[in-house]
């Protein structure tokens, strides 16, 4: 969408805005899709094989990936701070409590290893994790797109600040106002949330919409019957089977729209993703996504566009091992 600068604006001259206006064009500029065409040409098919290979030996790879980016983006902005290990000094991000399910990291290392007897210090982390996440939803259904290139990589790490992820637990308010600190609106909350077709549950994350959901409530009002017997089945309380859980949609290796239509059904598994039709400011996306896959993957492909030039690091270093800074 274009931008236009208004003639008049009470307190703000035409000059500040047009600075403003440049500013942005260029923090956008800085990225592009042909950064490594000459330093690393083979950048991205490495990073393909990569994670066509742990896919083949670990069917559950492609939805840990696109959580992986989801996470880091969400934290200090897209630069791989997700990936680096806690030291004794510091409790890093992947050991903060929404992240300790994370996994796949093995995947990254895997990746730039094989980037760093190719191109010494050229392909960031941060971009690789950018490049995985379009990959693992193009190999399981899903649509394609160039991804934009040039982040560097940050330096700064810390497990408190996860506490600023989105819970499963938040009303679509809570939603739009962490997606609104980030930039992002309504469209790429909706949208973003659609990575849930590749993902999985454990049941701590949703026993509170199960049992003993409120006063008058047993469960959450908001789940289909028959779901929620389904859930319970699964999840019984207590629970000793620690790896117990649920798919977040009835097709989990392929990326779809069927969470969509989960969600219309009353079969979402987070608190946060049924919202997302209890209220009129997201049902119309959800039901619109539900009806038209094609249209859901345009929204998703421009929301993770937008998601990943979040926090972007212009400046910095180009980590040799993601999990430690040079």
């Amino acid at each position: 969408m274009a931008l236009s600068v208004p003639k008049a604006l009470p307190g703000v001259t035409l000059l500040v805005l047009q600075l403003l206006l440049a500013i942005v064009a260029l923090s956008r500029a800085s990225l592009n899709v042909h950064h490594y065409d000459q330093a690393c040409p083979r950048a991205e098919e490495i990073i393909l094989e990569t994670v066509r290979k742990a896919t083949r030996n670990d069917p559950k790879v492609p939805a840990r990936l696109l959580r992986m980016f989801f996470h880091d983006c969400f934290i200090r902005g897209c630069d791989a701070s997700l990936l680096l290990d806690s030291t004794p000094g510091n409790q890093a991000e992947k050991d903060g409590p929404p992240n300790i399910s994370v996994r796949a990291f093995y995947v990254i290392d895997e990746a730039k290893a094989k980037l760093e007897m190719a191109c010494p210090g050229t392909v960031s982390c941060a971009d690789i994790i950018a490049i995985a996440a379009r990959d693992v939803v193009s190999m399981t259904g899903g649509p394609y797109w160039e991804v934009l290139k040039g982040r560097k990589d940050g330096r700064v790490s810390k497990a408190s600040e996860t506490i600023n992820l989105p819970a499963p637990t938040f009303n679509v308010s809570q939603l739009i106002q962490s997606f609104a600190k980030r930039g992002l609106g309504l469209k790429e909350l909706v949208a973003v949330s659609g990575g849930h077709t590749l993902g999985f549950s454990h049941c701590s994350s949703f026993q509170a919409r199960i049992h003993n959901f409120s006063s008058t409530h047993d469960t959450d009002p908001s789940i289909n019957l028959s779901f929620a017997r389904e859930l319970k089945k699964k999840c019984p309380k207590p629970n000793k089977d620690r790896n117990a859980g649920q798919f977040l949609d009835r097709t989990a290796s392929t990326f779809d729209n069927d969470y969509y239509r989960r969600l219309m059904a009353g079969e979402g598994v987070f608190g946060s993703d049924q919202v997302l039709v209890g209220d009129h400011r997201t049902k119309w996306l959800v039901q619109s996504f539900s009806e038209d896959q094609g249209l859901f993957f345009k929204g998703f492909v421009a929301s993770m566009v937008n998601l990943g030039n979040v926090g972007v690091k212009e400046e910095g270093e180009v980590r040799r091992k993601c999990r430690l800074v040079n």
